[in-house]
């Protein structure tokens, strides 16, 4: 009795072993799946697929880095009309309802569209140095890129010299690594022009070494790559401190740095 029981008692053990795990991983799923649903726009892609994602509606479509660049590029000359000083690049392999969304944003509300993954460079130096603008080199390398597809933007946040008041505590500004792009009034017209930008910003986010996005009460950033544009948290009666009127970027500085504007 007791030589037949023994392997019984494994095999009932067994069984309740894989049961057990099943269980935790349909757990698993089903809390990484409502984490996600509560991000905007949607988990952008797996870790190993495509860096960028264009959300149409409930649809995902993805996007190479490249051909986000191209089409965030597109965006902003068809947005800027007769004034723009880049041409459009072809975007012929892009789908048109991406373009679309990308063009003039979501139908029902403005917001974002695109989302792409990118992280910071371990191999980035401290910049200290400032340029006569004040703003670092990398900033500095920032600003020219958005001055060459853009004819006139609005841009502040740095002065020769640099900051040290007029900022949250921590801010990038005062170390002359960060840009705010104005698009005020704040109107649905500008808020779509805004969400343009701040597209244009992440697909390149690698190429001018960006670290964080806030625009609209979202943020993107490096430390959470993969989570795409998140809530962010600020005086519910604050323009200026949600972000609503101005697209803040700021680039990496070279060490572990701060999620903060």
């Amino acid at each position: 009795m007791h030589s037949s029981a023994m392997p019984q008692r494994r095999w009932y053990g067994l069984v309740l072993s894989v049961a057990l795990l099943g269980t935790l991983s349909m757990i698993a799923v089903l809390g990484t799946r409502w984490a996600i649903d509560r991000i905007d726009p949607p988990f952008p892609a797996t870790p190993w697929g495509p860096e960028c994602t264009v959300t149409v509606g409930d649809e995902q479509i993805q996007l190479d880095r490249e051909q986000a660049q191209r089409a965030t590029t597109a965006a902003v000359a068809a947005d800027q009309g007769e004034d723009s000083p880049v041409r459009a690049p072809d975007t012929s392999d892009v789908p048109d309802r991406a373009m679309a969304v990308l063009e003039h944003g979501p139908e029902e509300d403005a917001g974002p569209s695109l989302t792409c993954r990118s992280t910071k460079d371990p191999e980035l130096s401290v910049e200290e140095d400032l340029e006569p603008s004040g703003l670092t080199p990398r900033a500095q390398n920032l600003k020219d890129g958005i001055e060459e597809v853009y004819a006139e933007p609005s841009l502040g946040g740095y002065e020769p010299g640099g900051y040290d008041t007029g900022h949250g505590e921590d801010s990038a500004h005062y170390d002359g690594r960060a840009i705010d792009a104005f698009f005020r009034p704040v109107t649905e017209d500008n808020r779509r022009a805004g969400w343009v930008m701040a597209h244009w910003l992440i697909a390149h986010a690698p190429e001018y070494e960006i670290d964080v996005i806030i625009f609209d009460d979202r943020i993107w950033s490096t430390y959470y790559p993969s989570m795409g544009w998140r809530d962010y948290d600020a005086d519910p009666d604050n323009e200026i401190l949600r972000h609503l009127d101005h697209v803040h970027v700021d680039v990496q500085a070279g060490d572990e740095g701060s999620d903060n504007a």
